[in-house]
């Protein structure tokens, strides 16, 4: 009778024995974006790849239902195999099958990165699995995931303050936890947003998500920051809502103060139309998501910039590829950010240590964000997080936090398990639809 070998130490360490997967609800301001407003809660999943030899590493990535069905399938394809094998899972994501119904003229609302498809869907899966990989990996050999990536080439990455129109609180019924940020619905309000993230995390820079209020109203508020912080680096998002014309009228009206214009159009042709005119670089987070849409959009000069976001790329080593590309074809770097917590922010900021073609402070929500999911919150510190050297990235569940986020998961009646901003927006304006685009 022969028997299994048994596991060395190490290989213990670092094979996998079970994967933990919680959906949770984490609590999301009023936030204004051109398809509606943030829902009281967002779903998110947190991920936790265990080890034979009692490691665990974690991971998040979006927890709507379409993710989901993705995220346990994949999960269960995970045991016995070694946090190492990070080539082996996208093998395993394309075994996956997608319902087809979920991304049949899908639009990624989450995102705001477009048509959604099953490949997208299914590297959004994957992200969060790589990224629990690396912290067992690294945990189990005493390593930072940034070590495991190449090393760092920086002790610190800048981030930049992301501001939004927003209401004062939900609407009544709607649920939600109270803040004390107040109103920001024109350029004061927007301005006095501004002072407050420059003072509380020091940030030099500043991004507002447009596509709220017709551009004329969006222009002033550029003008404002522009005055109240003078010489800093300022971005504008509208999220495709302009038509070409009028990308290149507001390029035109505020060409002077913009670092750059993101997505001021959608597609890819458009943003080229309005890129060969507009004098002031375009970047994106929606015509380029995959490495398929690379090649249109660097050989027509339609982005200047690409906001790389590890969720949307399959993961950490990806992005670098991804950095090795834009650096290849002179395209400047930053990294987009959606509704995220202290796991994601840490993923982010290991991966940002490592590439040398970091060109623009990096997107972050994680201000907004009052709820965490582990033991310690990061810590915005002139604006930049420190670069943990910790084993694997850094960061530690705090269980009784996860449980409580998972808990409001269960209790909820599947109104807000799938985001959805134009629903949260009819409940303040029964008549809201999805505006058309361009909306302007």
């Amino acid at each position: 009778m022969t028997h299994a070998p048994s596991l060395t130490p190490q290989t213990r360490q670092l094979t996998i024995s079970e994967v933990r997967l919680t959906p949770i609800l984490v609590a999301d301001p009023p936030l204004l974006n051109t398809q509606g407003v943030h829902q009281p809660y967002t779903p998110r999943l947190i991920i936790e790849v265990v080890t034979a030899g009692g490691v665990t590493g974690v991971g998040e990535t979006y927890g709507d239902t379409k993710y989901l069905e993705l995220a346990r399938p994949f999960a269960d394809m995970l045991a016995g195999r070694r946090v190492t094998d990070l080539n082996g899972l996208f093998a395993l994501a394309d075994e996956v099958a997608v319902n087809a119904s979920r991304v049949e003229n899908s639009v990624d609302v989450g995102g705001l990165r477009g048509v959604q498809t099953a490949d997208k869907l299914r590297l959004s899966v994957l992200s969060g699995f790589e990224v629990a990989c690396l912290d067992a990996w690294g945990k189990a050999v005493g390593l930072p995931v940034h070590a495991l990536l190449g090393g760092k080439v920086r002790d610190r990455v800048e981030y930049s303050a992301y501001l939004f129109y927003r209401w004062a609180g939900h609407p009544q019924g709607a649920g939600g936890e109270a803040d004390d940020w107040g109103a920001a619905l024109d350029p004061a309000g927007v301005v006095a947003q501004a002072e407050r993230f420059a003072d509380t995390f020091g940030f030099a820079s500043f991004k507002l998500k447009g596509g709220v209020f017709p551009p004329d109203q969006e222009i002033a508020a550029i003008r404002a920051l522009a005055e109240r912080f003078p010489g800093r680096p300022l971005r504008l998002d509208p999220n495709g809502a302009w038509s070409v014309p009028t990308s290149l009228y507001v390029a035109r009206e505020l060409h002077d103060v913009l670092e750059y214009l993101e997505d001021p159009t959608s597609g890819t042709g458009r943003m080229a139309e309005v890129a060969a005119k507009a004098g002031v670089p375009l970047a994106t987070n929606m015509c380029v998501t995959t490495f398929g849409e690379i090649r249109e959009a660097f050989t027509q000069d339609a982005v200047q910039v690409v906001l790389s976001d590890h969720h949307y790329w399959g993961g950490l080593r990806s992005t670098r590829e991804l950095a090795a590309i834009c650096r290849a074809f002179g395209v400047g770097l930053s990294m987009h950010s959606n509704t995220h917590l202290g796991i994601s922010l840490a993923a982010m900021t290991h991966v940002a240590a490592t590439v040398p073609n970091l060109d623009y402070a990096c997107d972050s929500h994680y201000p907004w964000q009052a709820e965490d999911v582990v033991a310690e919150r990061l810590s915005f510190r002139d604006g930049c997080l420190d670069v943990t050297d910790a084993p694997g990235l850094g960061v530690e569940l705090d269980q009784g936090r996860l449980a409580a986020l998972h808990r409001r998961w269960l209790e909820d009646d599947g109104a807000m398990r799938d985001r959805d901003d134009a629903a949260a927006m009819r409940v303040a304006d029964a008549d809201w639809a999805l505006p058309s685009f361009p909306r302007w």
